[in-house]
């Protein structure tokens, strides 16, 4: 069999298909290469107008997930879209439950200005107006009208009493008794005792006409009360109208287009009257708040609380990194001030969902969900189609503190979600909800195809990467060069990797080397330079493991031939970086019963996967060789020197190899490594890690005494199209020194290893006789005549059966 030639081990970019000399020729892509599927997705779901078209984008870490739908939303938001202000102001009526007001984008602070700006003029007008001379004389004059009315009326009264001998005489303010008089002086209890019954009948007769007289002239005093503070109400309106009417009316005119604010101005002018005593009185809790809240502004039962503030017309797109409750759905402040606790609308925080609103949120899928409260509160907020800002603490605690429910917000807001497939379909199990707020999902593939033109379009995805990350630009060889690698991560010559973090994090470490050789651009040496760098940050596990291999710690052997024994490879992962290890696979045999005992699997060593393998391999014996007879030898199978679990049947291939040895008594050739897999019918079939386990061989041979030239590794022909290798092993290759074979059949590898023909039946299921199976079948015949001879004999020795 011959060995594979070179363009079948690596996939080289050819210059000649990338048209440019450096990538600063290159036009930068707006959007991430070959995720045209998940494209796809988020342009049907932004530009579905109903509710539930929410997206989860689906794959692993360092796909580009965010990145591509930053880009998209940058360069596809629908620019017919408005976006608002939103504000908080106070409810005169309903103080706990402050109303909301939506302004188209910049209003929400010209609102503000202009309401700080009457307010300033009020805080400096209202007590200079109320305190000058012109209205302290209406004031007094009101004041003074009503004093005489009310004196007047009880002078009437007091005047009809002394005619009776009876004095009005005032107790308390606003309390009166009308007294029997003894001359000048009232009487006491005796001297009114002395009169006769007739004059204390006579006394008491008029002081209950009085009395009635009295009430009336209360009632009159009451309603000339109410006048009198009607008549200040008005002369204060008047006032305050003098001084504030023109602006407000000013400012109504200004938003007559906004029902919600003029309606709020026209609260804000019938409300001034009333809360008069805000502007000439000091209070306390006003300018508490104000001092501990850092708002020196006062009063702050006029402020605007501009929530959320859109400086420009484009829709919102806001990324979410750290989405807890309070920052999503935002919060109610509270200041402490000589211990009391206050809080009132203008302290109501937004969340980032406000700021979303009327746009697009990007969230990672995992942190919302490691948030308490967060994904039922978001699930309802979806649901509903509005934001209402609760306490938390409410929900935490069962103290029944008092809070402020402000107004809900109308929420229109298209959720982006990322995450990995097992927490997609962890949600579509077991949230119900899910799919139908989450109708899209954006699935993000891997890998693309690797033609002349995707090879330009990861040119030009480079060429982005280098822009945005203002590195320096690299030549059409380093560019090649990290295509080679791209096809090396996606296992497989004619695919490309998808993983944009891992390229950049690639061209931030060429960069690094080109800018430390004082180069201008990045050139293919660099990007060997920082791949090579990587590597060894990565490898110090592996280097105990060749130390091992090379003190002879671990038995290997790469030379020379042994019965039952072949070089198996598998692949070792340290957290991100594989490396690929030889492994002593042998077999014994011995006479029984057939059955072929897997020591890995009966010491619990061995994982699912592996032990199918071994019995899917004792299948393919059986059918081979116990068809019409039983096999009368068993044999055991191991993994030398392995002292922890191993899963896969990777290595079937070779322990079939190794038991055809140990059952033929034909030795194995032991500068030969193989991997793969194989099915009951002798088919091989392909592995993963292809790349690292003949690489793994490769550093083994150099380790036992260097290479030979007959050394090699046997591969599934599957596999072929997965090869990447490294340009060592390229080289020695070329040199002659090693070489790579493939299989389609077990009976291929079996020839190569034990360098005879494997055999093929003839019609009565005969091999021949010099094949590796014949010498089996030849074995196994003897071993059943030496049964029958013993039953034979055994039979011979027992009367009973005669």
């Amino acid at each position: 069999m011959k060995s594979l030639p070179l363009n079948q081990l690596y996939k080289v970019c050819v210059l000649k298909d990338l048209p440019f000399k450096t990538t600063r020729q290159l036009k930068p892509l707006a959007e991430i290469v070959g995720q045209n599927r998940a494209q796809s997705a988020v342009r049907f779901a932004l530009a579905m107008p109903h509710g539930g078209y929410n997206v989860y984008a689906v794959g692993r870490p360092g796909l580009g997930k965010r990145t591509m739908m930053l880009r998209y939303l940058e360069h596809h938001v629908d620019a017919d879209h408005q976006t608002h202000d939103w504000c908080y102001v106070a409810n005169f009526e309903e103080p706990r439950v402050p109303k909301v007001l939506k302004l188209p984008a910049g209003k929400g602070n010209e609102l503000k200005q202009d309401m700080d700006k009457l307010m300033a003029r009020l805080m400096k007008m209202v007590p200079q107006t109320f305190d000058s001379d012109s209205f302290l004389e209406r004031a007094e004059q009101l004041k003074n009208g009503f004093a005489k009315k009310q004196e007047d009326e009880l002078e009437k009264i007091a005047d009809q009493a002394r005619r009776k001998k009876v004095s009005l005489n005032i107790t308390t303010p606003g309390g009166y008794r009308l007294v029997a008089m003894n001359g000048d002086e009232p009487h006491t209890a005796e001297s009114f005792q002395a009169l006769t019954e007739a004059q204390r009948d006579k006394f008491e007769s008029e002081i209950n006409k009085l009395e009635k007289k009295l009430r009336q002239a209360l009632r009159k005093v009451t309603d000339w009360e109410q006048e009198y503070a009607e008549a200040q109400q008005a002369l204060n309106e008047e006032t305050l109208e003098s001084i504030s009417g023109e602006q407000l009316e000013a400012l109504i005119a200004k938003y007559a287009d906004q029902a919600d604010v003029v309606s709020y101005l026209k609260a804000v002018r019938s409300d001034l009257s009333e809360s008069l005593d805000i502007f000439l009185e000091e209070n306390e809790e006003q300018a508490a708040m104000a001092y501990a809240s850092l708002d020196k502004k006062t009063p702050r039962r006029y402020l605007v609380n501009v929530l959320v503030h859109q400086k420009t017309d484009e829709v919102p797109v806001v990324v979410e990194d750290n989405p807890t409750y309070h920052n999503l759905f935002g919060y109610v402040e509270n200041v402490t001030f000589k211990g009391t606790v206050f809080t009132d609308f203008s302290l109501i925080r937004p969340g980032s969902i406000h700021r979303a609103n009327g746009g697009y949120l990007l969230m990672d899928a995992i942190k919302v969900l490691e948030q308490p409260f967060v994904w039922d509160g978001l699930k309802r907020a979806l649901r509903s189609r509005s934001l209402q800002i609760n306490s938390l603490e409410r929900e935490l605690t069962l103290s029944g503190t008092i809070s402020l429910e402000p107004e809900e917000i109308p929420l229109d807001v298209k959720i982006v979600l990322f995450g990995d497939r097992e927490t997609w379909m962890l949600l579509q199990e077991y949230d119900s909800e899910f799919a139908e707020l989450f109708r899209v999902t954006a699935d993000f593939e891997n890998e693309m195809m690797r033609t002349d033109e995707s090879q330009l379009l990861y040119a030009k995805f480079i060429a982005s990467l280098v822009e945005e990350k203002k590195l320096l630009h690299c030549s059409n060889r380093a560019v090649a060069r990290i295509i080679e690698h791209s096809a090396r991560m996606a296992e497989h010559q004619d695919r490309l990797s998808l993983h944009a973090a891992d390229i950049a994090n690639l061209l931030r470490e060429s960069d690094y080397w080109a800018r430390q050789g004082g180069a201008n651009m990045i050139s293919n040496n660099h990007v060997d330079q920082a791949l090579e760098s990587a590597e060894y940050r990565s490898s110090r596990i592996r280097d105990h493991f060749y130390d091992a291999i090379r003190d002879g710690t671990t038995l290997v052997s790469t030379s020379g031939t042994c019965v039952g024994q072949v070089n198996g490879l598998s692949v070792l992962s340290t957290g991100g970086y594989e490396f690929g290890l030889s492994n002593r696979i042998t077999a014994t045999c011995y006479y029984g019963d057939g059955g072929v005992m897997d020591i890995e699997r009966d010491v619990k060593l061995g994982g699912n996967l592996h032990s199918k393998g071994v019995m899917i391999l004792s299948s393919w014996l059986s059918a081979h060789f116990a068809v019409t007879d039983p096999m009368n030898l068993s044999a055991s199978l191991t993994m030398e020197q392995n002292y922890g679990e191993v899963d896969g049947d990777s290595a079937s291939l070779a322990e079939l190899c190794a038991l055809v040895s140990a059952l033929s008594e034909l030795p194995v050739r032991q500068d030969l490594a193989l991997t793969g897999s194989v099915n009951q019918f002798g088919e091989v079939q392909p592995i993963g890690g292809v790349n690292e386990k003949v690489e793994g061989f490769f550093a083994t041979c150099k380790l036992t005494g260097g290479l030979t030239g007959s050394q090699g590794v046997i591969v599934p022909a599957t596999n072929v199209q997965n090869l990447m290798l490294n340009q060592e092993v390229i080289q020695a290759v070329r040199d002659g020194n090693f070489a790579v074979y493939s299989v389609t059949r077990a009976e291929e590898a079996i020839t190569l290893l034990l360098g005879k023909p494997a055999g093929k039946a003839d019609d009565k299921g005969r091999y021949p006789k010099q094949s590796v199976f014949g010498m089996i079948q030849q074995r196994l015949e003897k071993m059943r005549e030496h049964e029958r001879q013993e039953h034979a004999r055994d039979d011979s020795k027992d009367p009973s059966i005669h």
